[in-house]
Order: structure tokens, then sequence, then C-alpha cells
């Protein structure tokens, strides 16, 4: 059995007095890929942002690396190691390069233009190193902020709707390299993605979330095939479930 990096147990997270989730247990193993799939408004985003301590628990235990995760007491390495691409990234008003080199700068790291430019021929993005950022078409941006990410070597790496509204041109790009990231380097992915076809194209094991709630955990062939719940047998389908 793989390392469990994240445990999460009875874990609830409430906004203005509403819980949009509550998850009573799930494990997270290092080097697999992991899709969270379910409806709009079924908790995926929220569940990313505790996974990237962009927010806490209200309560139960966040588990990071066998620590306890709580506001204000997370060590600096620990949280570099993990990073997140956004469905709408916010770029900086600057070129590609220097958007990509951003993240080193910020750590202090000033020898990484190999890394960079590295990162940039991996994501078909050598072309447009001079570029500035708001003359990018949607899945070039998309790219970018996925090669800002990958330049800094996280051990997570989270995505959340990564490919959402992208040609295939991009979609097929984006997945590759997320794929081989994950074979050829062991790092871990959480993909929150609504299209089941993606999330079986990439993932080991898939999570459905309904209202706030897991409704089923299973390696992606049973999950796709054979699902225990009828929720999930419904959603998977393409069924209306909510």
């Amino acid at each position: 059995m793989s390392e469990i990096l994240y445990e999460l147990r009875e874990v609830h997270k409430r906004y203005t007095g509403r819980t949009v989730l509550q998850v009573s247990t799930l494990d997270i193993y290092r080097g697999e890929v992991l899709a969270i799939v379910g409806p709009s408004g079924a908790g995926k985003s929220t569940l990313l942002r505790l996974l990237n301590f962009l927010e806490f628990p209200d309560y139960g235990d966040l588990i990071y690396r066998g620590k306890v995760i709580q506001p204000g007491t997370m060590p600096l390495a620990l949280r570099r190691e993990v990073t997140t691409v956004f469905q709408r990234p916010a770029l900086l008003s600057a070129t590609v390069w220097r958007n990509v080199v951003y993240g080193l700068r910020v750590r202090g790291i000033r020898n990484g233009a190999r890394a960079v430019q590295a990162v940039l021929a991996r994501l078909g993005l050598a072309a447009l190193t001079h570029a500035q950022a708001r003359a990018l078409s949607g899945g070039e941006a998309q790219r970018v902020a996925l090669a800002r990410a990958l330049v800094l070597q996280p051990t997570v790496l989270l995505l959340d709707e990564p490919t959402a509204n992208l040609d295939p041109y991009n979609v097929g790009i984006i997945e590759q390299v997320v794929a081989d990231l994950n074979q050829t380097q062991g790092v871990t992915v959480v993909l929150v993605t609504h299209n089941v076809f993606q999330a079986r194209r990439l993932a080991q094991r898939v999570v459905f979330l309904l209202n706030g709630t897991i409704v089923e955990v299973a390696s992606a062939g049973p999950f796709f095939e054979s699902p225990r719940d009828p929720r999930t047998a419904a959603f998977v389908n393409g069924e209306m479930v909510y």
C-alpha cells in the first residue's frame, strides 16, 4: 500500500451557517491520480481548497503527512509541496516567461532559467515565451498556469477543472502532460472535473461527491463499470441526480 499523504476524518466545512462539505473519511495516496467528480455545488472546489490549505475545516481533522493541519501551524516547506491550478488562471500582466518564473523568484531561486525553458517546451509554449499574457487564448493561458505550477516541482498538484471550455487540442496537451508527470515523476494529482470521460482517462481512483458528502470512492474501472450506489450509476450514465 502506498504512503497516505492526506487523511480527512469527520471534516465539516460551513459557509454562512450552511454545511457545504461533510467528509467522514477520505485517504489520498502518494503517487496516485484521484478524480473528484460530481454536479455543480457538490463541494468539489471546497474540498480542493482544503487540500491546498487555503481554508481549514470548521471541525474534524485534515491531516497531511501525518500532521494535523490547523491555521497558522503549517510549516512553509510543507505548504510549498502543494500547488494548485485553478479553472480561471490569474496571470500577471507580463510576459509568459515572467509568469512562469514568478514562483521561483518568490522562493528565492534565481537560476531557474533552464527549468522554465524545459517546462515551456513541454507544454508547447516555447514560441510564446515573450508574448504578453493578455494576448493569449484561453487554452494558452491555462497552459501557462500549468507551467507556472510544474516549474515548482510540486509533490501534489491540485487541478480545478483545468480543461473546462478548452478546445480538444489544448485538452489533449494538458491531459498528456498531467499523465506523464504522474507516471514519470510520481506527482500526486487530485483532479476536480465535471467531465466523467476525463476522469476515466486520467484517474486511478474516483470520488463521487453529492450535496457535500462522499457517495462512493472506488478504483476507476469498478467506479465506471459497476458502481455500487445507484446515484453514482445515474451520474456516470448522464442522468439527472440533482
